[in-house]
C-alpha cells in the first residue's frame, strides 16, 4: 500500500473516530462579539451552546463521519479587506484582526478583485508544523491552521463554522514558507453536488482558479512586497493530494495540543488551553480563571474604515 493510500485510509479512520464523539457538535456554533469591528479591542469568540470553545482546539476538523465532511471556520467573508485570523497565542483563540507595526491591516484591492475573492478561513485541529520540510514544496510550515477557501456562491461572517467538502489544493510559498490554500465548498451550495475534485472546479466555475493564483501572487505588491510563488509551478493539486495535507496537519496539530511537539519555543508562543483534548496538558474546566473570566459578548457597531481601503491598485507585472 502506498504512503498516500494510507494516509487517506488513517483520515477515513480519524473521521468515523472523531465524528461519532462530536456529531453533536455540528450545527450549534455560534459566536461572541467583543468590541466594534474594525479596532484594537475587536475579537470573535466561537460558541458551542453558547459556551466559549477554541477555535483551534476545540471545533473539530471532522464533521460527518460518512460523507468526508470537514467543518471550516470563516475568518474573512468573501469580498472584505480586514484580514481577520485564530489567535494563536490568546487564550481560547478568538479571531481578531491582524495587526502590523500598530495598525489594523487590511488586504488591498488589487484590479480586478475587491477584497477577498472566496469565504477565506481555517481547518481547525489543524497545524503546519514550522519545524517540519516538506519534501516536495522543500519549505517548512508557517506555524498557522490551514487555510482554505470556500468558493460557494454565499456570503459568510467571521466566525461562521460552514460544514465543507475538500476539491482541491495549492501550494503558496510565502515568504519562504509552505502555505497550503484548500480549496472547498460549502455541502448547501446548489453546485456542491456536481463539485467533487478540482477539475470540476474549472468546469462549473471557469477562471476561479486562475483567479486564485493571480490574488495570491499579487496581493502584497500594493504594501511595497514583491509577487509570492507557487510550488508545483502553481497547479492547483486534486482533492486526494489535499485529503493527505489535511492529514499530515491534523497529525502534527495532535503533536502540538498533546505536547509532543513545544507550544512554546524563542520564537513563539501558542495557547493550547481547550476543554474537550483530554490528553493535553493545556485542558481546562470551565472553572479555570482563564476561562471564567473571559468577556461576556459587547458588540458594537463597526468603526468607521479609512476610505483608502477602497482604492483600486492596479498591477502590470504579473505573470500567471
Amino acid at each position: 500500500m502506498t504512503g498516500g493510500s494510507i494516509a487517506v485510509r488513517r483520515l477515513s479512520q480519524q473521521v468515523r473516530l472523531l465524528s461519532s464523539s462530536r456529531s453533536s457538535m455540528v450545527s450549534t456554533f455560534g459566536t461572541r462579539l467583543i468590541g466594534a469591528p474594525n479596532t484594537l479591542e475587536h475579537r470573535v469568540f466561537i460558541e458551542h451552546n453558547g459556551s466559549v470553545v477554541s477555535s483551534f482546539h476545540d471545533v473539530p476538523l471532522f464533521a460527518d463521519q460518512s460523507n468526508g465532511i470537514l467543518n471550516m471556520i470563516v475568518e474573512v467573508p468573501r469580498w472584505t479587506n480586514a484580514k481577520m485570523e485564530i489567535s494563536k497565542e490568546e487564550p481560547f483563540n478568538p479571531i481578531k484582526q491582524d495587526i502590523k507595526k500598530g495598525r489594523l491591516r487590511f488586504v488591498r484591492n488589487c484590479f480586478p478583485h475587491h477584497g477577498y475573492i472566496w469565504n477565506y478561513g481555517a481547518f481547525p485541529q489543524t497545524w503546519e508544523d514550522p519545524a517540519a520540510l516538506h519534501p516536495e514544496t522543500k519549505a517548512k510550515g508557517d506555524n498557522d491552521p490551514l487555510d482554505v477557501c470556500e468558493i460557494g456562491e454565499q456570503v459568510g461572517y467571521v466566525g461562521q463554522v460552514k460544514q465543507v467538502k475538500v476539491l482541491g489544493i495549492m501550494a503558496l510559498l510565502d515568504e519562504g514558507e509552505t502555505d497550503w490554500k484548500v480549496i472547498v465548498v460549502d455541502v448547501h451550495d446548489p453546485l456542491a453536488s456536481k463539485l467533487n475534485d478540482i477539475e470540476d472546479v474549472e468546469r462549473h466555475l471557469p477562471g476561479l482558479i486562475r483567479a486564485t493564483n493571480e490574488w495570491f501572487r499579487i496581493y502584497k505588491i500594493p504594501d511595497g512586497k514583491g509577487e509570492n510563488a507557487f510550488a508545483f509551478s502553481g497547479e492547483a493539486k486534486n482533492k486526494k493530494y489535499a485529503t493527505e495535507i489535511i492529514h499530515e496537519c491534523n497529525e502534527a496539530w495532535r503533536r502540538l495540543i498533546t505536547g509532543d511537539s513545544p507550544a512554546k519555543t524563542p520564537t513563539y508562543e501558542i495557547a493550547v488551553r481547550n476543554l474537550t483534548n483530554p490528553n493535553s496538558p493545556g485542558l481546562v474546566t470551565r472553572n479555570d480563571p482563564t476561562y471564567a473570566n473571559l468577556p461576556l459578548d459587547s458588540r458594537q457597531p463597526p468603526a468607521p474604515i479609512d476610505p483608502s481601503i477602497s482604492k483600486w491598485f492596479y498591477i502590470s507585472s504579473v505573470q500567471v
